[in-house]
């Protein structure tokens, strides 16, 4: 055996050997999301939830551990309401992280964009939102409230700020990671069954909303303790919007933290979770939402603001931190400017 590993070419077989069963095992058929059902496989969580403190500040936001796993994105054929863009469906694996209990409100993103403290130095420095065109709550109310009428570019920016503010990586969820959040280990349309029945139990939507976001952490969590995850407000994820992007995956492979990455255009990112002024279908767990430019249509300033949208009184964020980044997000950072499209 050491003999033919000493040689040149029996080395070379054996590695080659190694690297082609290693490509099997990371090619699984989509069958290993669990059973002949489809059922997610979650894993043991290795991390505990935690209350996080903004310093200097006495604000703090619960971050709930969130573990990894195996599921199926996207919705069947035969789900009531489903869009074209919420399939093929694909089995994806997740790695662990944390995520925001509730949506980000007002109260934690007033210390970032209100307060003008130097955080970083030269290139690393943080940006703040130029002064909005109107009332930035749009009279949907402000203490306890979600942050509404941001743009993506905004919402990097606070996770950037948040980042160096407490020396944890905080971002913006990837797509993959918020359905699985959402989805909290069940299959079904909602993370609370299929009916929508008992939507108004766990959301603000349409119906009973009244017209405006509500204050966060009011309706019950899913399984996993989140609220909100379905309704209230959408919630921008970290990905570039494609319509077939589903499409592009293998349907007898798993897939490992996929993410539509950034760029430097303003159009069109994800918003995952339908809000306060939508229909039920619209709040299921594979519904997707690519952002537009008619969002900041009445913008009168030319170019148009890169930090509010004036017609998207629909849109927030909560955050995510990863336990391990994937190496495509390390240092990733918005790449939006003035000059983009």
């Amino acid at each position: 055996m050491k003999r033919f590993l000493q040689h040149p070419v029996g080395g070379c077989l054996l590695l080659a050997g190694i690297v082609t069963a290693l490509t099997v095992l990371l090619s699984a058929p989509s069958g290993a999301v669990a059973d002949k059902n489809n059922e997610p496989r979650i894993d043991k969580a290795e991390h505990k939830s935690y209350t996080e403190t903004i310093p200097d500040t006495k604000f703090t936001f619960d971050m709930v551990a969130i573990p990894g796993g195996v599921y199926l994105m996207g919705s069947p054929k035969e789900e009531k309401g489903r869009g074209d863009d919420e399939g093929p469906q694909h089995s994806v694996q997740i790695r662990p992280f944390w995520m925001g209990k509730l949506e980000v409100s007002w109260d934690e993103f007033d210390i970032y964009w209100k307060k003008k403290e130097a955080v970083g130095k030269g290139a690393d420095a943080i940006t703040r939102p130029t002064p909005p065109y109107a009332d930035e709550t749009f009279g949907h109310g402000r203490e306890g409230n979600p942050v509404i009428c941001i743009t993506h570019h905004t919402a990097m920016e606070y996770c950037r700020w948040l980042s160096l503010k407490t020396g944890k990586t905080y971002r913006l969820p990837t797509e993959a990671e918020w359905e699985w959040a959402c989805r909290a280990g069940t299959k079904t349309a909602y993370s609370f069954g299929d009916d929508p029945k008992d939507i108004e139990e766990y959301a603000w939507f349409k119906k009973n909303s009244e017209g405006v976001a509500n204050p966060v952490g009011k309706k019950k969590p899913n399984p996993w303790g989140l609220h909100d995850m379905h309704g209230n407000v959408a919630e921008w994820c970290l990905d570039h919007y494609q319509k077939d992007y589903y499409a592009k995956f293998p349907a007898d492979k798993l897939t490992l933290s996929p993410v539509f990455v950034p760029t430097d255009k303003r159009f069109a990112h994800v918003a995952r979770g339908g809000s306060w002024a939508d229909e039920p279908d619209k709040l299921r767990s594979a519904v997707r939402r690519g952002s537009e430019l008619s969002w900041i249509q009445q913008d009168p300033n030319r170019p148009r603001s890169i930090w509010w949208l004036t017609d998207a009184e629909f849109v927030g964020f909560r955050v995510v931190r990863p336990v391990e980044e994937q190496d495509n997000l390390k240092g990733l950072r918005s790449k939006v400017t003035r000059e983009s499209d």
